[in-house]
């Protein structure tokens, strides 16, 4: 008789929630890619709307399942209402005033700011889609894009393994100040999901207690 025993895993299972659909395909394409460190085992979640992200946070990282959750997600258009609600309302939770420093992953003022590095070094000044659809146009062909599903999964062909590098040496010149237009932190969830130290589980999570 065959052994039906589940598989056990020894990999450090991660969550990132992540604000909408473009950052939940972004994540996910990378993720198809193997561009991250194997050592890892990423699981991704579509909050659907900036509002519903801490409620999702608080869910996955109760339930225990992952060593890590993280958020993905845009500071949007000044003044950073909902962006600075998400980052207050996790400090809240877990008691901390700098928890969310270390978990909310943001790009100023979209995440198509991280997403146009693989092919640009340019700085997206507008979360409007309207703005950007020209210069997503010149790089990938996609015309007229307006963050329609099919446009994102045609976009998404264009972020590959062998552009990965030049996004990130990019990113790694972007300002992390969050109030600036141009500015991320995403080179943070590169060095933990490229390294094959997971330390960096550990420091987080006695940072959060």
């Amino acid at each position: 008789m065959a052994n039906r025993l589940p598989r056990i895993s020894f990999k450090h299972k991660v969550c990132i929630i992540c604000e909408g659909n473009e950052e939940y395909k972004y994540l996910e394409r990378l993720r198809e890619l193997h561009v991250w460190n194997d050592i890892y085992d990423i699981s991704l979640v579509n909050a659907e709307g900036n509002g519903n992200i801490p409620a999702r946070y608080q869910d996955r990282y109760q339930n225990g399942s992952y060593e890590a959750v993280l958020v993905f997600c845009d500071t949007e258009k000044k003044p950073y209402e909902q962006y600075e609600d998400i980052k207050r309302k996790i400090n809240e939770f877990h008691g901390i005033d700098n928890a969310a420093e270390e978990i909310v992953i943001f790009a100023n003022p979209c995440t198509m700011q991280i997403v146009s590095k693989h092919w640009t070094d340019e700085t997206i000044k507008s979360p409007a889609k309207k703005v950007n659809a020209p210069l997503i146009e010149r790089f990938t062909g996609v015309k007229d894009y307006k963050g329609k599903a099919a446009q994102i999964d045609e976009l998404m062909k264009y972020v590959t393994d062998a552009n990965y590098d030049t996004m990130r040496n990019n990113i790694c010149k972007a300002t992390r100040d969050e109030k600036l237009v141009g500015s991320t932190n995403f080179n943070k969830l590169i060095s933990y999901l490229d390294s094959c130290d997971s330390t960096w589980i550990t420091t987080l999570n006695q940072v959060l207690e």
